[in-house]
C-alpha cells in the first residue's frame, strides 16, 4: 500500500506539472523582459500550515532579513515579494507554485521544503524558464539525474547529510547493529538510503528499517518495541517537525534514550523542535551543516542581528534561505530574465555564509562541510554543540 500511494502521489503531482505548464510560456517571457529593467517579483514558496509550518516562518525570516538588510533590492533591483502557502505536500504545493507563475508572474521562486513538491514542480519551472532556488527540500535527484539549469539549491541532499555521519556511528558501534527510523516519504527513503550505503561501507550492519507513515504516526510505541527488541546498539533516524518532537519524547518514555544511543539527521533537533523535545533531546547526535553555534564572524554576525530581530536563535532553515537571497543577489545583477538569472547563478563564487564558506557544485547544489553535533545544555538553554567536522575541511 505504501508503494501504491508514493505512485499515486507521483501520478497527480505529474498530472498537475503537465496541466500547469500549458500557457506559461510566450506572456511569462514577455512578463520577464519587461522586469527586466523594474522590479522583480520573487515568489517565496513555503510551507505556511501543516507539519512543517515552523520550517516555512524560519525560512520567511531569513530571506527578508538579508533582503531588508539590502534595503529591498537583490542585484540592485527592487523587489517584490509575494508568498504562497505550500502545505504539506504536492496536492497542495504544486498548485501553490502554478499560481506564482500564471497568475503572479513571478520572475524566479524561492523556497520549498517537501521533497515530493520539489520533483513535483522541477519539469513546470524548466519549462516555463523560471528559476528555481530550493532553500531546503533535499531530493537527491534534484541535483543529480533530474538536475536542471533552472534548478538550484542552497540546502542539501538528503543522502548526503546522512551519508555524512554513516562511517563516524560505525565506528561507534564496531560490531554492533544499527536500527533506522523514518518517514515514509521521499526524504525518509533518501536518509536511511543514504546512511546505510555510508555505514555499511564503513563496515556497519543494520537491525532493521522501519518507515513510519508521513504526517499521520503520533504514537511510536509499536516502532519502538521493535527497535528493542532487535537488539540494535544505536539507532539512526530522520524526521523534523512534530514527528521529531514525538519521536524524540516517546523515545525517552519508552526507556530507549540511557540504553541504545540516539544518531540522526540533524533536523531531528534543529530549531523550535529542540525546545519543545526538552531534556528527552539531551546527548543525540547528529549531522547538519550549520548550528547556531558555529565559531566564525559571519555567522557571530548572523546569531546577533536574527536574535535581535525575531526575538529567537537562527535555525539551518533561516540560513537556507538567507543563502538563496544571497546568490540572487549576485544573480539578479547580470538581469532580470529567467535566463539572465541562470547564467548569474551559473557565475556566483564563493557564499561567505553563516554556515561556512560554500560554492555550487556542476549539480547546482552546496558543496559545504557537514559537522557532527551533540545535543547538550549551555546556559540554561540546550543547544546544538559542535563536536567536530564529519566531511570537508
Amino acid at each position: 500500500m505504501r508503494g501504491l500511494a508514493r505512485r499515486l502521489t507521483t501520478i497527480v503531482a505529474a498530472g498537475l506539472t503537465v496541466a500547469l505548464v500549458a500557457g506559461c510560456g510566450s506572456s511569462l517571457e514577455e512578463d520577464q523582459q519587461g522586469a527586466a529593467d523594474g522590479p522583480v517579483k520573487v515568489g517565496l514558496l513555503v510551507p505556511k500550515s501543516g507539519v512543517y509550518a515552523p520550517l516555512g516562518r524560519d525560512m520567511e525570516n531569513g530571506f527578508r532579513m538579508y533582503l531588508e538588510a539590502k534595503g529591498g533590492k537583490l542585484g540592485g533591483r527592487t523587489v517584490e515579494v509575494v508568498v504562497a502557502d505550500e502545505g504539506g505536500g504536492p496536492d497542495t504545493g504544486v498548485p501553490a507554485a502554478q499560481k506564482l507563475l500564471q497568475q503572479d508572474k513571478v520572475t524566479t521562486l524561492v523556497g520549498i521544503v517537501n521533497s515530493a513538491v520539489a520533483l513535483g514542480v522541477r519539469d513546470q519551472v524548466t519549462d516555463s524558464k523560471v528559476p528555481l532556488i530550493i532553500a531546503n527540500a533535499g531530493a537527491d535527484a534534484i541535483t543529480g539525474e533530474r538536475r536542471s539549469d533552472y534548478v538550484w539549491r542552497t540546502s542539501f541532499a538528503n543522502g548526503e547529510v546522512a551519508a555524512a555521519l554513516g562511517e563516524y556511528v560505525a565506528g561507534q558501534v564496531k560490531d554492533g547493529k544499527v536500527f533506522l527510523a523514518a518517514p515514509d516519504y521521499t526524504a525518509g527513503e533518501e536518509a536511511t538510503a543514504g546512511f546505510k550505503e555510508a555505514f555499511e561501507a564503513a563496515g556497519g550492519q543494520v537491525a532493521g528499517t522501519e518507515l513510519t507513515p508521513f504526517g499521520t504516526t503520533t504514537n511510536f510505541q509499536p516502532y519502538l518495541a521493535r527497535i528493542q527488541r532487535s537488539g540494535a546498539e544505536a539507532v539512526y533516524c530522520f524526521y523534523a517537525g512534530a514527528e521529531a518532537v514525538a519521536f524524540v519524547k516517546q523515545y525517552q518514555q519508552f526507556g530507549l534514550a540511557d540504553r541504545i544511543p540516539l544518531y540522526c539527521s540533524g533536523f531531528v533537533t534543529e530549531g523550535g523542535v529542540l525546545k519543545a523535545q526538552g531534556d528527552a533531546a539531551l546527548g543525540i547526535k547528529g549531522s547538519l551543516h550549520y548550528s547556531d553555534q558555529l565559531d566564525n564572524p559571519t555567522n557571530q554576525r548572523f546569531v546577533a542581528d536574527y536574535s535581535a530581530r525575531y526575538g529567537d536563535t537562527p535555525t539551518v532553515y533561516a540560513v537556507q534561505a538567507y543563502d538563496a537571497a544571497a546568490v540572487l543577489d549576485q544573480a539578479l545583477a547580470k538581469g532580470a530574465t529567467g535566463d539572465a538569472i541562470v547564467e548569474g547563478l551559473k557565475g556566483v563564487g564563493e557564499v561567505d555564509s553563516p554556515r561556512g564558506p560554500w560554492r555550487f557544485t556542476d549539480g547546482h547544489g552546496p558543496d559545504q562541510v557537514y559537522y557532527l553535533r551533540e545535543t547538550e545544555e549551555q546556559g540554561g538553554r540546550i543547544v546544538n554543540a559542535i563536536v567536530q567536522p564529519l566531511t570537508g575541511s
